[in-house]
């Protein structure tokens, strides 16, 4: 009997060292957004900046990339999306040096050169915005799992555009890591976007 009290006595000491260690052990950092590291999509895009040079992905590997798809237009989840991106950078403090915000415009009749270059940096001084032909964006859009519509114009001419209103995130070596929801809020962005810019300093 007394060999039997050790036994569940040595059981529930070791039973209770491994809960203090779990207890104890450091757990590893988690976002906020959707962690999609190891999606096979999204790789890379070419399309042309506010400034009229040609951009890539891969120009700014070095950085957490922020994509977002919308159009100059939208009434309300763009803009949204947008003033809450460029509040995360500023959160970062100098920590969003490293933080490159982009508009791809999902509405290139409209959306031109001129268009981009004043409504993307008023969120922004860094942000770029990005354009193409109808086909390149379409297919760009399709690349990143995005949806598009334009609806029917009105009796002005005017339409609307339904589109996707996630952000993707991109680590500093290019690789897709997060969906950000339209439900996020700045801190939440700036706290996941600090988090892969630690990871890549670790």
């Amino acid at each position: 009997m007394k060999r039997l009290h050790l036994i569940i006595a040595a059981a529930a000491l070791a039973a209770g060292t491994v809960v203090a260690l779990a207890t104890f052990q450091p757990r590893e950092a988690k976002f906020d957004a959707v962690d999609v590291t190891g999606a096979e999509w999204g790789k890379d895009f070419h399309l042309t900046g506010h400034d009229g040079k040609p951009r890539s992905l891969a120009d700014f590997r070095g950085k957490v990339v922020a994509l977002y798809f919308g159009y100059t237009g939208c009434p309300d989840m763009c803009p949204t999306a947008m003033a809450k991106l460029g509040e995360a950078v500023r959160e970062l403090g100098s920590d969003g040096e490293h933080v490159q915000g982009l508009f791809v415009t999902v509405d290139p009749k409209r959306d031109t050169p001129a268009v981009l270059a004043q409504y993307v940096p008023s969120f922004h001084p860094g942000f770029i915005g990005l354009y193409g032909t109808e086909n390149a964006i379409a297919r760009t859009a399709k690349d990143f799992k995005v949806f598009f519509s334009a609806q029917p114009p009105n009796e002005h001419g005017g339409y609307t555009v339904d589109h996707s209103g996630y952000i993707l995130v991109f680590d500093p070596a290019g690789r897709l890591r997060l969906v950000v929801s339209s439900e996020a809020t700045a801190q939440s962005i700036a706290h996941d976007m600090r988090l892969l810019l630690e990871q890549f300093r670790s």
